[in-house]
């Protein structure tokens, strides 16, 4: 660990490899999520799996939270390393020459989904945790909607959800993209993985606000 850490070509490719992960997940927890709008039995049946299955709950579970563990810590070590090797300050800085605003600011959008993630594992996560290894309550196929459609009645935290969803896509945008780069992804097919990257980046996000919209109204 210390010598990724001070490796500034492995921090870049460790960063990549943990997004990329992140950004599998992501899809899959969207189109969990995005059947809720459409049919409660599905979204539940859905649910109920990932929440009982020995294999998600006690191995790819502890990988996703260390994934986001490590992609977070590894984006702050990024930042400090960066700002600490600009040791010549100039008069005048024109950083979007060289450098998107989004690219330059990286490090705020994250930190917003980071609040994100403490709410969303707040309404969730903790929720579930509690519910199984400390209530010890009997298994119910059929809590998970109702559980879902009530974290979304009030117009606040659904606000509160699609503003960081509107963060989450100004992350992916430039980070998804960039994320083929730091892995040596460089062919005649980087435009392509570039473009479906962007596409991502919008539609994802988008997709994740209409869930929520959607279920609130559905009150």
């Amino acid at each position: 660990m210390g010598g990724l850490i001070k490796s500034s070509i492995a921090r870049k490719v460790a960063m990549a490899l943990s997004g990329l992960f992140l950004v599998f997940f992501l899809l899959q927890h969207f189109t969990i999520n995005f059947t809720s709008i459409f049919s409660a039995d599905v979204f539940n049946e859905l649910s109920h799996f990932m929440g009982t299955n020995p294999l998600v709950q006690f191995a790819l579970q502890p990988v996703l939270i260390f994934g986001v563990v490590f992609h977070f810590v590894m984006g702050f070590v990024l930042e400090i390393k960066n700002r600490n090797a600009r040791a010549v300050k100039y008069a005048k800085y024109s950083g979007g020459a060289n450098a998107s605003w989004m690219s330059r600011n990286m490090i705020y959008s994250g930190l917003v989904i980071l609040a994100f993630l403490g709410l969303h594992f707040y309404d969730f996560w903790i929720p579930e945790m509690v519910h199984k290894y400390v209530e010890f309550a009997p298994e119910d196929p059929t809590r998970y909607y109702p559980e879902l459609l009530h974290r979304f009645e009030s117009p606040i935290r659904t606000g509160l959800y699609a503003l960081s969803f509107v963060f989450l896509a100004l992350h992916l945008w430039h980070g998804f993209a960039s994320s083929f780069q730091s892995v040596g992804f460089n062919n005649k097919y980087s435009v392509a993985a570039t473009k479906f990257a962007k596409a991502f980046a919008i539609v994802i996000p988008l997709g994740f606000i209409v869930i929520a919209i959607a279920l609130h109204l559905t009150h």
